[in-house]
């Protein structure tokens, strides 16, 4: 599967160069620390959906491509400040921030990311789209200190894993569709329903996530590391509220004191396996998938909607 990037090939090469530009220091080394982060940026997902969403809603503007930047200088800060909470030493397949310039630097980068992003929008006066994003970060704040608060007990409940997701990851995909859309059209209603097409994507783009970890191939994202991690995700959930009572002691038990043996993660992997909890995640996966379609399908039938379907097809299929 394929990203549609040749519906918007000249739109994003103008967001690269805004997004350079919006990303640059007049400080040596934290311009430096600038040029290594935008080298090594990632697909760029969720600009596309902004610039794809703003083009299906009307025509992209400055203000989209100022959204865009702002997305993108948005999840940064998050990614940066997440390599610190995690430890994490690489970030696609590259030193993370975090292991070449340490944690004093790193949080240092990823708040600075965030102001460049909030000035980016207050300088242009595009208000609408700063609201729009910083409640995403508020959301984001929330599900990451949720998830936390839960796996300390083991005890998530699946409506409550949907919260979880639904602001940790959906919202800034949410607000990465509301932000285009509100940038090309001024129009309420057509923003609220790309929000909601944005969000049914995002649950489907992380519960397919969480699903890599039950994975044997080579996917980029090591086998068990959720387990490893005590985070509680779908399959999981599913398989414990749903196995006997003798099977969910063993599994807590290897959670709780067995995460780092890998032979026992694997163990509790192949359970979740015969349990259904893969089956399962992946047709609730597929519900989101198809509520998001549902909500596209409502616009005209154009090369942004393709473009904006085919999006949602390779986060599904990747």
């Amino acid at each position: 599967m394929n990203l549609p990037s040749s519906v918007i090939e000249n739109e994003l090469k103008t967001f690269e160069d805004r997004f350079k530009e919006a990303a640059k220091s007049r400080a040596p080394l934290l311009d430096r620390i600038m040029r290594y982060v935008v080298k090594r940026k990632g697909k760029q997902l969720r600009p596309m959906f902004v610039l794809l969403s703003a083009r299906l809603c009307g025509s992209i503007t400055e203000s989209t491509y100022r959204a865009a930047s702002l997305v993108e200088l948005l999840h940064t800060a998050t990614l940066v400040h997440d390599d610190v909470v995690d430890d994490s030493a690489e970030r696609r397949g590259f030193f993370s921030v975090y292991a070449l310039w340490k944690t004093k630097a790193s949080v240092l980068i990823g708040d600075y990311l965030l102001a460049k992003g909030l000035l980016l929008s207050l300088d242009n006066n595009d208000y609408k789209i700063l609201h729009i994003l910083s409640d995403a970060v508020r959301k984001m704040s929330e599900g990451e200190l949720l998830q936390l608060e839960k796996t300390r007990t083991l005890n998530i409940p699946e409506d409550v894993y949907y919260e979880i997701i639904r602001n940790k990851t959906a919202s800034l995909l949410a607000s990465a569709c509301a932000a285009g859309a509100w940038s090309s059209s001024n129009d309420e209603e057509k923003t609220e329903q790309m929000r909601s097409f944005g969000e049914y994507a995002g649950m489907a783009f992380q519960i397919k996530d969480d699903l890599f970890d039950y994975a044997s191939d080579k996917i980029g994202k090591p086998t068990g590391n959720d387990i490893k991690e005590k985070k509680l995700t779908l399959p999981l959930i599913y398989t414990l509220k749903n196995c006997d009572k003798k099977t969910r002691r063993e599994i807590i038990y290897i959670i709780k004191n067995k995460n780092t043996d890998t032979t026992q993660v694997t163990k509790v992997a192949d359970i979740v396996t015969r349990s259904g909890g893969i089956q399962y995640a992946s047709d609730k996966m597929n519900e989101f998938y198809s509520k998001a379609k549902e909500i596209l399908y409502q616009f005209p039938n154009d090369d942004s909607r393709k473009g904006l379907e085919d999006l949602i097809n390779f986060v599904i299929n990747r």
